[in-house]
């Protein structure tokens, strides 16, 4: 009994120890270097260069290739002006690569002088082309071929590791961060420097990353909303119960792998109203505290249910795209409301796999990014199936809903949209059309059909409280009673009370009739109403629609508790019960008088452009127009969209 004993406990202690990496400063900047080699350097004399790693066993080292033609001076000025992670100190200990000894030879000595002016130490050279032309560079090879730019290499193992610089999630934009295995999983990022409530997330550099026409999207920095499973982390949806409950994902859904076969880099999890419903900031965001939304002073309601990746976009330039979900408005409203680009695909547009479901039948799939061409590019890669071979854009420009006579609405707000309608008629060389959809509806009806405010007025929220209920609430209720003694997981005062309105008021009958409304507007959109398609345009027409006017919305309000889920139809709602894609675009800016700064600040200004449905490559490539044309502009971070 006591060998068995000692033997257990030598296992405990031989398995106790586990390198996590570690966190260093160069020159005051944070940086990552996890316990994951990406090759090992080899061939040198590692002890006469033991003193540059100044008792931490590391030094900074820059992969640089050359040709003969390679101005070096150039490529260093270029790598500092496009890369965050990068930084001269870098420069420290160089290894230069090249295709051939040709290549070496004709550029070592020139790079010596100008790299020892820079800082460099140590300056190796690959030892399948090093010459002996120069005294001051050392033959050394590594195991294996590594992209430019800045690592860290052990100079007594050789082992060369990924340069990751730390940001901080000031915005609580993130649930988790995380970083490659290098296996082509994710592991949770254990490092954290000093803030307040947040954690750091590390990104790596981008001159690891070349596009090409199989990768687009190569090294772009990608947030993803905490529904989607990625292999490697736990998913939360907004809820510690879920996140606790279940263990660490091995599968990442494809949706997301799509986006990573297509050259992006995953950097984390961002936060998410609680299984994608519409909790308040200050009255039901219970289980994770709301990520604040940048714009203005800092204290808006951030919108959701895609708030963390709202939120980040529009905070951190040192992240590039950021994947939501949109199921009634929960990509369009946080982009609205934080003036970035963000979409509500075709229903359909690509597979919902592994993603915690709020319904089905009306679940998407968007993506945000601060400019229209970087939107546009993003889209058309990650939606495969849709039809691009158009010859022309809409020719019939439609304005619908309230905003765009001026009234209620600042004149600055209003003088956005008048500018931003000008530059569309200009570009689709048509004038626009105020149209009336529930009139419409009426007009090609019988006299005996009821309104469309009578008949979707509980679609919508029926759809998504019987859905997820049946799909989400009832599985997660009987495995955590099963774990936890017959007890129920909290949830949050949104999805409960949007849970338990759709079983008290039918369920999965009320569901059928909700199925059949949405069915019914659907054909009709499409036939008779303004979603119809187009042989040369894809869409007959270009629906337009004001989304946000720079109306305040303070996150330190109280309101009343929720008590059903969204009632009602409005302008909104048509691309999720269409199924039609729409894309949110800022337009402009409206001040206002904040009564927490006590200063003028701004807010965005944004519209919803819709085409008929399957035409979502023909409106990204409209908004890439747009901006090309000058009638949209890419957006900054912080409280300004325009700096």
């Amino acid at each position: 009994m006591l060998l068995g004993t000692l033997l257990s406990l030598a296992a405990v202690v031989a398995g106790a120890a586990i390198p996590n990496g570690q966190t260093l400063s160069l020159n005051e900047i944070p940086y990552y270097v996890s316990g994951i080699p990406v090759s090992t350097l080899q061939g040198y004399n590692a002890s006469a260069y033991a003193a540059l790693t100044e008792g931490i066993d590391l030094v900074p080292l820059t992969v640089i290739p050359v040709t003969p033609t390679t101005n070096l001076e150039s490529l260093l000025s270029d790598y500092v002006e496009r890369d965050d992670v990068f930084q001269p100190a870098f420069l420290r200990a160089v290894y230069l690569t090249a295709s051939s000894a040709d290549d070496i030879a004709s550029q070592v000595s020139n790079s010596a002088s100008i790299l020892k002016s820079s800082g460099t130490d140590m300056l190796l050279v690959d030892s399948e082309v090093h010459t002996a032309s120069s005294n001051s560079t050392i033959a050394a090879q590594l195991t294996k071929e590594l992209p430019s730019g800045p690592y860290f290499v052990s100079l007594y193992t050789g082992e060369v590791f990924k340069a990751y610089r730390l940001y901080p999630d000031d915005n609580l934009a993130f649930i988790q961060a995380g970083i490659s295995d290098e296996k082509g999983g994710v592991l949770p990022l254990p490092a954290v420097t000093e803030n307040a409530m947040t954690k750091d997330v590390a990104v790596p550099s981008r001159l690891y990353y070349t596009p090409t026409a199989e990768k687009p999207l190569a090294g772009l920095r990608l947030g993803v909303k905490d529904i989607y499973h990625v292999k490697g982390l736990k998913t939360s949806g907004g809820s510690r119960s879920y996140y606790y409950l279940y263990g660490t994902q091995n599968v990442t859904a494809p949706s997301v792998q799509r986006l990573l076969d297509l050259g992006a880099v995953f950097v984390g999890k961002t936060g998410t109203v609680q299984f994608a419903n519409g909790d308040r900031p200050t009255a039901d965001w219970v289980d994770f505290h709301c990520p604040f939304n940048p714009r203005g002073e800092g204290y808006q309601a951030p919108s959701g249910s895609s708030s963390g990746s709202g939120a980040a976009i529009a905070a951190y330039d040192w992240l590039d795209l950021a994947v939501g979900s949109d199921t009634g408005g929960s990509m369009r409203s946080p982009a609205a409301v934080q003036g970035i680009y963000g979409n509500r695909p075709s229903t359909g547009a690509i597979s919902l796999d592994h993603v915690l479901p709020l319904s089905p039948a009306l679940d998407t799939a968007g993506v945000f990014a601060r400019s229209a061409s970087l939107w546009s590019r993003t889209v058309q890669a990650w939606y495969p199936h849709f039809r691009h071979n158009f010859t022309s854009f809409p020719r019939q420009l439609l304005l619908a809903g309230g905003g765009w006579d001026g009234k209620g609405i600042s004149p600055e707000a209003h003088q956005s949209l008048t500018t931003f309608t000008r530059g569309l008629e200009a570009f689709l060389g048509t004038n626009h059309t105020n149209v009336d959809v529930s009139q419409r509806w009426l007009d090609t009806q019988s006299p005996t059909t009821p309104s469309l405010e009578e008949m979707l007025n509980l679609t919508y929220a029926t759809l998504t409280s019987v859905d997820q209920f049946n799909h989400l609430a009832v599985p997660l209720f009987a495995n955590y009673k099963a774990v936890h003694r017959g007890r129920q997981p909290f949830i949050n005062p949104g999805p409960l009370a949007r849970w338990q309105w759709g079983q008290a008021n039918g369920g999965n009958t009320s569901y059928e009739v909700a199925l059949r409304n949405m069915t019914t507007f659907r054909s009709w959109w499409e036939k008779s109403g303004y979603g119809q398609s187009d042989d040369a345009s894809c869409s007959k027409s270009l629906f337009v629609s004001v989304y946000s006017v720079g109306t305040t919305d303070y996150r330190n309000q109280y309101y009343d508790a929720p008590t059903t889920p969204p009632l009602g139809f409005s302008i909104g709602r048509i691309a999720v019960l269409g199924g039609a894609p729409e894309v949110v675009v800022p337009v402009g800016e409206s001040p206002y008088n904040s009564t927490i700064s006590l200063q003028t600040e701004y807010l965005p200004v944004s519209v919803a452009l819709q085409m008929a449905r399957g035409c979502d490559h023909v409106l990204a490539s409209l908004v890439a127009g747009l901006e090309k044309k000058g009638v949209l502009r890419p957006v900054s971070t912080g409280s300004r969209l325009y700096s």
